[in-house]
């Protein structure tokens, strides 16, 4: 019996990082999802990123607590800073939003790298994007790049000449109607996944964010209605 490459994938409990996971899975991982308590407004994506690790099968599925609240600077982690409501997609293609968290993806990558090190996995699975990302400097490519030099600068494997961490980001290239039709096509319940910044208490999304019109507009131009609840 062969043993399937371990890899930590982080999940957000979003469409993007749901597809990624899907993803890893598809390629023939075992899937350790990573799912962060980590000070946001709302903890509907928490029950949805649980839900989609067991919708997927993941190997087993941790919730680590941080508490970003500590410095705000973010809509995402303040409730002082409203989130932006009916923007048009030439707004978000401007600029760095207030929903971007200072510093987030370093964070989390740090933490899957350890976990990474612990289960002795050289790939790690996250679900950003370069094209309908509104605007995070902790999407691009470069950034991805740099940090993987990084890990692997850091690391007791890369010290030692194991085999390097990896980086994956299977989304990255893909518009939000792309990653869509990729997570159709394997078989995603969408409708358990939580990809709004202001959802309701029940965890209905607000169709009005950035995150839900991106996501609205990759359904759309898949000819499909997004099976999520809206309020």
């Amino acid at each position: 019996m062969t043993t399937k490459p371990k890899a930590v994938v982080l999940l957000s409990g979003g469409l993007d990082s749901t597809t990624t996971l899907a993803i890893a899975k598809a390629e023939g991982y075992e899937a350790h999802a990573l799912t962060f308590r980590y000070g946001q407004r709302h903890e509907a994506e928490l029950l949805a990123a649980k839900k989609s690790a067991e919708s997927l099968k993941a190997k087993e599925h941790i919730i680590a607590d941080i508490d970003l609240r500590l410095f705000g600077g973010s809509a995402l982690t303040s409730a002082e800073v409203d989130v932006p409501k009916s923007r048009s997609i030439e707004d978000m293609s401007n600029g760095i939003p207030v929903t971007y968290v200072p510093a987030r993806n370093t964070i989390f990558l740090s933490f899957a790298l350890a976990w990474a090190e612990v289960l002795d996995a050289r790939d790690i699975f996250i679900g950003v994007n370069a094209l309908d990302y509104s605007g995070y400097p902790d999407c691009r490519p470069e950034y991805i790049n740099a940090y993987q030099t990084m890990a692997n600068l850091a690391t007791k494997a890369g010290v030692e000449g194991q085999e390097p961490i990896k980086i994956h980001t299977p989304l990255i290239d893909l518009t939000k109607a792309e990653i869509v039709a990729k997570g159709i096509e394997l078989d995603i319940d969408y409708s358990i996944t939580v990809t709004c910044y202001d959802p309701g208490s029940n965890g209905e999304a607000c169709g009005q964010c950035d995150a839900c019109l991106l996501r609205l507009k990759g359904f759309k131009e898949n000819n499909m209605a997004d099976p999520a609840p809206y309020q």
